[in-house]
């Protein structure tokens, strides 16, 4: 009689321990913060590593950032809920890296671009329909007029309608008819402006099985100091993570 119990009570604590074990990893969001460049570099890109480090730990996020492109690999991806591109330029994966951040996307990864990531992987073609545009252009560093075209996302609830900001503000050459805009400019505040009454800066969109959020501001330093577009960030993660 007693060996029976000694099973059970062995398979009881086996399934207490995993059930454990499964509830801390599913509760831990993880964040890989990923800034390589292979054309201009971002002096902000420092700033924005600290500002976003700070941001999550206060959200309760774990962060691990890299400039080497050997983490994308489908292994070490399978670690992270969403990966942040960071003011990253140019060709910054190879073909089998391309791969692999594809299949964590299909998987239900999220994706966060900020700024210069719309000026990066021109050649790969899903990668501009994940980030919903390219970059094209910038006039000089200015003020302008921001237009809140959505309120109820996490990414605008918390900012005013009209926003007033400084950074450098993106021309792009193609944008994809199946996002979702948070945030235009209004042309007629600055000059430069390539894009007409459609010039979207802020956007977010369900895509091929995971989610991305875009926002094209976050050029200067500045910007990582600025309460208004931390909280546009905090939002933005939170819908790419899925909370």
């Amino acid at each position: 009689m007693s060996k029976p119990i000694s099973t059970f009570l062995l398979v009881l604590i086996s399934v207490i321990l995993f059930a454990g074990i499964c509830s801390g990893q599913s509760d831990e969001i993880r964040i890989l913060i990923f800034s390589k460049t292979a054309g201009f570099r971002h002096s902000s890109i420092e700033a924005g590593i600290v500002a976003l480090e700070k941001l999550a730990k206060k959200e309760g996020y774990v962060t691990e950032h890299a400039e080497d492109a050997s983490i994308f690999k489908e292994k070490e991806l399978k670690r992270f809920n969403t990966v942040i591109f960071l003011n990253t330029t140019g060709d910054v994966l190879d073909h089998n890296q391309q791969a692999d951040f594809e299949r964590f996307i299909q998987a239900g990864g999220g994706y966060m671009g900020i700024h210069a990531a719309s000026d990066t992987e021109y050649d790969w073609e899903w990668y501009g329909r994940l980030v919903g545009a390219y970059f094209k252009s910038h006039p000089n560093i200015q003020p302008a007029i921001l237009i809140v075209e959505n309120s109820t996302h996490p990414a605008t609830d918390s900012l005013p309608p009209v926003w007033e900001k400084t950074d450098e503000w993106y021309n792009f050459g193609y944008i994809s008819d199946q996002i979702n805009v948070l945030i235009r400019i209004d042309e007629n505040s600055y000059e430069g402006g390539e894009n007409g009454a459609y010039h979207p800066m802020s956007w977010y969109q369900e895509f091929n099985g995971g989610r991305s959020f875009y926002t094209a501001m976050g050029h200067t330093e500045e910007s990582y100091q600025d309460p208004l577009f931390m909280r546009h960030i905090a939002g933005g993660l939170k819908f790419v993570v899925g909370k």
